[in-house]
């Protein structure tokens, strides 16, 4: 099994400190998600990890073997800001890609012949790369990232713009990735596209890995106290409560967590005032658990995860 491992990893930009011992490992044929807020840490992580800087503090190694100029021609790096040269035909453009990646001429054509036909995109080989829609240059980014067939694929924000129908594309291509047991590490503040598709996570706040491990795992530890009521009538007795958190809101919809009141106890004292249409036990969602998480160790919310 292959496996990216980042072990107590530092890096400070002069008095700032953008990661702080973080550490996760990746196993081949997961999909592991680094997750958190804008300005959590993440872009830096990733450059890290993809040799582009060195951390201060910690190692980082892929299948045992520390990052660099090697491990950099296993990897397949799709940044936030893309990089395609759309002057270039599709196929001239993922040759010249794959060329940079020590494939030789014919081989790189070949395979970028054979990824255009896998995804349906051969008949927009010989056309230009800006010619093509923002979900179908895309499809070709990532094409681009994993033309030389990589180890270990890097996908920074790759649904970032896209419309449903295209990012449903783009994760069908990302799981034949997971099927053919590459390490995947899919970066994004995007929480519930983690959601969908990933199978662990890392959650990062200032730098520092909040919570770690299997996405299942993390969900079953704190969805046993979650509760969804949908209701008619006047919300007013959710202000009456104790011994329950809001978690989300609206006037016919309420999402908590109890903190010590049993679900009959809840049902006994919203019943009287408001018709119960549905209440069941649910999984928190990871914004909820990163509010949660980031409230009990007394940090500060970004703005986007403020309720």
């Amino acid at each position: 099994m292959n496996t990216l491992t980042v072990s107590q990893v530092t890096k400070r930009f002069g008095s700032f400190t953008a990661v702080e011992s973080l550490s996760f490992s990746i196993s081949s044929g997961r999909i592991f998600g680094l997750l958190g807020p804008n300005g959590a840490g993440k872009t830096t992580t990733i450059r890290m990890i993809a040799g582009i800087t060195i951390p201060d503090e910690g190692t980082i190694t892929l299948n045992g073997q520390a990052i660099g100029a090697e491990t950099q021609n296993r990897m397949g790096y799709l940044p936030e800001e893309r990089g395609l040269y759309k002057k270039m035909k599709v196929l001239d453009g993922l040759q010249f890609l794959g060329e940079l990646k020590n494939m030789n001429r014919a081989a790189a054509r070949k395979t970028g012949a054979d990824l255009l036909d896998q995804y349906g995109l051969s008949e927009w080989a010989d056309k230009k790369i800006e010619d093509l829609s923002k979900g179908m240059q895309q499809k070709v980014q990532i094409l681009s990232t994993i033309i030389h067939d990589p180890d270990f694929i890097i996908l920074d924000e790759p649904l970032s713009g896209l419309d449903p129908i295209n990012a449903e594309l783009v994760n069908t291509l990302i799981l034949d990735l997971k099927a053919k047991s590459r390490i995947i590490l899919f970066s994004t503040h995007r929480m519930e596209q983690v959601e969908k598709i990933c199978d662990d996570i890392v959650l990062v706040h200032h730098g520092k890995g909040l919570l770690n491990g299997s996405l299942r795992d993390i969900k079953n530890r704190f969805g046993r106290d979650s509760v969804t009521v949908s209701f008619e009538g006047n919300d007013g007795v959710f202000d009456t409560l104790s011994g329950v958190t809001i978690v989300d809101r609206t006037p016919r919809h309420v999402e908590m967590r109890l903190n010590g009141l049993s679900m009959q106890e809840l049902i006994g004292r919203i019943n009287p005032h408001l018709h119960i249409e549905r209440i069941e036990r649910t999984e928190p969602s990871l914004k909820d658990i990163f509010i949660q998480t980031v409230t009990e160790q007394g940090g500060d919310l970004p703005a986007e995860a403020r309720p």
